[in-house]
């Protein structure tokens, strides 16, 4: 009679990878252990119980006052000044990420050119904004044209790569159709290329204008202006309802920006 099922095989056991596992996991543990043993838990849990019981009764009394005060010190500049800084510092680098995202596309300057392409743009997006931030700080000093430079260039990265991507995917008929006919680079760019491919630049462009709205928020705690700042003196001088409706604003201010840019995404894609 013929065994028509599936046929078991048992593989045997080998205690080398067994060892080597044991070893690995063994090592991770023992890491972690030791990263935590000098922790003093009593005194972070007291200090974590005071301050968030301090933000609590500033959440439930904020200083509504401060969201009113019309100056350059005032909670409505600052919002302003985040979003400023968002948007100059994402639709500058939309349109600069165009030129890398080219020289990154594989199917437009070729395979060898490309490799550089891609690590310009691996290079430029290793930097996080904050350490970006402090550069540009001491270059430019404090403010918001340091938080502008740093997520610009930090965004140029990021959006090269997601722009490269979409130009590796497109469909090439139209591209290839355009030079059979002799038409020049430029042409073939922005007959061929930039059509195409411009529903997702800018669908990608709005969700990196989300990122960078809450990074600008953070850029203001080194310095690079912003919500943050504020926010940070705030909370060093535990000024805690004050902290709380700085935050409550960022939340509002971050929540309305995801909605408005996510209904602009999905009627683009």
């Amino acid at each position: 009679m013929e065994h028509t099922g599936p046929i078991s095989v048992e593989k045997p056991f080998d205690i080398y990878r067994t060892l080597y596992r044991i070893v690995n996991y063994g090592g991770l543990i023992a890491i972690i252990l030791w990263g935590f043993a000098g922790i003093e838990y009593k005194g972070i849990m007291q200090t974590a119980r005071g301050t968030v019981e301090a933000l609590l009764r500033g959440f439930v009394r904020p200083d509504v006052a401060y969201l009113t005060t019309m100056t350059i010190d005032g909670l409505p500049y600052a919002v302003l000044e985040t979003i400023a800084i968002a948007v100059a510092g994402t639709f500058t680098s939309g349109i600069l990420a165009i030129p890398f995202a080219l020289l990154a596309s594989q199917n437009i300057v070729g395979p060898h050119v490309s490799k550089v392409g891609k690590f310009i743009v691996t290079a430029i997006r290793s930097f996080p904004e904050l350490i970006l931030a402090l550069i540009f700080i001491s270059i430019v000093g404090p403010g918001a044209p340091a938080g502008v430079l740093a997520l610009g260039i930090h965004s140029i990265g990021m959006l090269g790569k997601l722009f490269s991507e979409s130009i590796e995917s497109m469909d090439m008929g139209v591209k290839e159709a355009l030079e059979s006919c002799g038409a020049s680079p430029f042409e073939v760019l922005f007959r061929a290329v930039i059509p195409q491919v411009s529903p997702e630049l800018i669908s990608y462009t709005l969700y990196r204008f989300e990122i960078n709205m809450r990074a600008a928020a953070t850029l203001g705690l080194v310095g690079a202006g912003g919500i943050g700042a504020p926010l940070i003196f705030a909370i060093r001088t535990r000024v805690w309802p004050r902290a709380a409706i700085i935050v409550i604003v960022l939340v509002v201010t971050v929540t309305v920006i995801d909605a408005v840019s996510g209904r602009i995404r999905k009627r683009l894609v």
